[in-house]
C-alpha cells in the first residue's frame, strides 16, 4: 500500500486514526478547537501469583515492605506522568486518580481498577491504562524475591465516559 492510498484511505474512513498526518506519520492531535467536558475512565487488570506469594503479600511477609500502598501509588503517580511516558498523549489537569487492589484467591493474585477523571478537551484512557499497567509492574517488582512467574494479564479499558464519541463500556472482560 503506498502512502498516498494510505492517506485517501484515512481521509475517507468514519473511524481514522487521528494521530497520523496526510503522509502516515505520527503527529499529535490538535484539541484546541474541542470543548471541556468531564471525561471519566476505568481500566482493569490482574496479576497471578501461587497462592503462597499472595498470601505472604497480604500477611505484609515481603523483604520490600508494603506492597500493596506501593503499587497503589505507583499507580497513581503514573497516570499523572502518562504523557512523558506515551509520545502523543496530551498532558491533562488530572482531577482523581483511585487505584484499587482487590485480592482475588480464586486467581490467585490481584484485581486491580483505575479510575481516572479530569475535565479537559481530551480523555484520560491512557492514564487509566497507564495506571493499572504501572501497578501491575509495580507489584510484580515487590514480590519478586518471593515468586518469578508472577504473570501480569488482561489489562483493558472497562469504561470510559464524557467527549464527543460518547460513551462506551466492555462487553466482556479478558
Amino acid at each position: 500500500m503506498s502512502n498516498a492510498n494510505f492517506s485517501d484511505d484515512l481521509n475517507h474512513s468514519p473511524n481514522s486514526l487521528t494521530h497520523l498526518d496526510q503522509q502516515g506519520q505520527a503527529q499529535m492531535v490538535d484539541v484546541s478547537a474541542k470543548t471541556q467536558t468531564v471525561r471519566t475512565a476505568i481500566a482493569i487488570g490482574r496479576v497471578r501469583m501461587q497462592p503462597e506469594t499472595l498470601a505472604a503479600i497480604q500477611a505484609g511477609n515481603t523483604p520490600k515492605g508494603d506492597v500493596l500502598a506501593t503499587a497503589r501509588i505507583a499507580g497513581i503517580m503514573a497516570a499523572k506522568q502518562t504523557s512523558n511516558l506515551i509520545p502523543l498523549c496530551h498532558p491533562l489537569p488530572i482531577q482523581k486518580v483511585e487505584v484499587q487492589i482487590i485480592p482475588d484467591a480464586d486467581l490467585p493474585g490481584f484485581q486491580i481498577q483505575a479510575t481516572v477523571k479530569t475535565k479537559a478537551e481530551t480523555g484520560v484512557e491512557m492514564e487509566a491504562l497507564t495506571a493499572v499497567s504501572v501497578t501491575a509492574l509495580t507489584l510484580y517488582d515487590m514480590a519478586k524475591a518471593l515468586e518469578k512467574s508472577i504473570a501480569i494479564e488482561s489489562i483493558q479499558l472497562l469504561e470510559k465516559t464524557g467527549g464527543k464519541s460518547g460513551d462506551y463500556r466492555l462487553d466482556t472482560v479478558v
